[in-house]
């Protein structure tokens, strides 16, 4: 087998195609990892991986079939087997609702550059201080634990009808637990970062450290409904969740906390008295993310047929009033609204809002903070109602100073409820969903303070 290019992949895929129309879509990986434990690095290691996904489009009586094949390959010969089956699959395949016409277009300017890459050298600066941080836990009785991951991945994006697209995307994030030496509590700190430059390992310790000292005072707290601060990484849980439930299709047809009753979406109706900014921005500085629409498979948000469509800044949320959910092209026709894909970020804001986390705390009488939310279920989705547990730390504020750590909760909130109920927001930073950042780290949140946050039952996961 030769080695080739992702761009001769592309190439290949496109000429070696019987059917009517082919995309190829070639995602070209590189990771570096780090992991420690007990205040000593475990394991590292960098991955190169390639994946090739063909989506063979065959015209039928009835309209057009599309079928879909996404496998490794490296080489010209794997990927002709992966066509062989696309093509078959097209032909197969019963008539997709959602054929449109495909994207034209020409090869962008960096068509021809090579795939970035990472390697362990991405954590030249960062892991002297995490040595440093290990030495300082080993030296006054604590344990840490966690991880950092750096992958860039280059998609390039091929089709029949002329697109050459090519993205080079960097995503990089870290978490951090500390024990104390009987391993009686637990604090954790993450991220989300493009490069690590911006990683602080002492920082991060200092943060741990604080939030230990803060657990050795323990408080028993019954359930119930709470003045809460949500620091941005809580917010970020629950917000990304919201995005991922705002499908324009399931709000048409009645199924959705945004479906209109009687009919129809809630574009259009006011969610909250705050302004309130929810928005989406592939050119969005510190979050920078595909720009045009690359899918592998139809669902209700994203469609085959709409691959190399260009992405731009979408307002979900506008001054408080719901204005978009996810569309393609074919359920904008069913809504009669405007085509507002999906993108892979997600930027909450409120105007006017400043300050950090602590600052809302300050302005607390009796209440809580927590730390993050995990293991988040739909319990409803007329409401999208959730349920999750707190982790990791949930704090006693008396006065505006955090005096002690309290238990552990089962929560039950929506945040599209929460969007309308909460009382005050901090500036907005880079933040990072402990639940979701795996598959959606490019978050911006402010951290929100809700003066009545639903702590359901008590829980033991402690």
């Amino acid at each position: 087998m030769s080695a080739a290019t992702p761009q001769d992949l592309v190439e290949h895929a496109l000429a070696a195609s019987r059917s009517d129309h082919c995309i190829a879509i070639v995602h070209d990986s590189t990771s570096a990892n780090l992991r420690w434990a007990n205040n000593t690095l475990t394991t590292n290691g960098v991955m190169h991986s390639m994946s090739v996904t063909v989506v063979a489009l065959h015209g039928t009586a009835g309209g057009t079939a599309a079928g879909s094949v996404s496998s490794s390959a490296a080489a010209v010969d794997q990927v002709d087997r992966i066509v062989e089956a696309a093509d078959a699959a097209a032909r197969a395949g019963s008539p997709a609702e959602d054929a449109a016409e495909l994207v034209t277009g020409d090869a962008v300017t960096d068509w021809f550059e090579p795939s970035g890459g990472t390697s362990i050298e991405v954590y030249g600066d960062l892991a002297p201080a995490l040595g440093e941080a290990f030495r300082r836990a080993t030296a006054e009785g604590r344990v840490l634990y966690g991880f950092v991951d750096h992958d860039v991945t280059t998609t390039y994006l091929g089709t029949s009808t002329g697109v050459r697209l090519r993205h080079e995307q960097p995503t990089g994030h870290y978490g951090c637990t500390a024990k104390p030496a009987d391993l009686s509590t637990s604090a954790w700190v993450g991220g989300a970062t493009r490069d690590f430059s911006d990683v602080d390992p002492t920082a991060m310790d200092a943060e741990l450290v604080r939030r230990l000292g803060w657990a050795s005072r323990r408080v028993d707290l019954p359930a119930g409904r709470y003045d809460t601060v949500l620091p941005p990484t809580a917010v970020a849980d629950l917000m990304i969740y919201a995005y991922w439930s705002a499908s324009a299709r399931q709000a048409h047809d009645g199924q959705s906390v945004f479906s209109r009753r009687g009919g129809g979406t809630r574009i259009g109706d006011r969610l909250s008295d705050h302004p309130l900014q929810v928005y989406s921005d592939p050119a969005h500085d510190r979050l920078r993310a595909l720009p045009f629409v690359s899918t592998a498979t139809s669902s209700e948000i994203e469609s085959v047929f709409d691959n190399g469509l260009p992405l731009s800044r979408t307002h979900w949320v506008r001054d408080g009033t719901l204005t978009a959910l996810l569309q393609n092209r074919f359920t904008a026709g069913l809504t009669g609204q405007p085509v507002t894909p999906y993108v892979d970020n997600l930027i909450v804001e409120v105007d006017g809002a400043s300050g950090s986390t602590q600052d809302l705390v300050a302005g607390v009488e009796r209440g809580l903070l927590v730390t993050c939310l995990w293991y988040i279920r739909e319990v409803d989705p007329q409401s999208l109602l959730l349920t999750g547990l707190t982790r990791d730390g949930v704090y006693l504020v008396e006065d505006g100073e955090v005096t002690g750590a309290v238990t552990n909760y089962r929560f039950n909130e929506s945040p599209v409820d929460l969007m309308r109920r909460f009382s005050q927001a901090s500036a907005t930073t880079p933040s990072f969903s402990r639940e979701w950042g795996d598959y959606f780290p490019r978050t911006a949140t402010p951290a929100l303070r809700v003066p009545d946050f639903n702590m359901s039952t008590v829980s033991q996961a402690n």
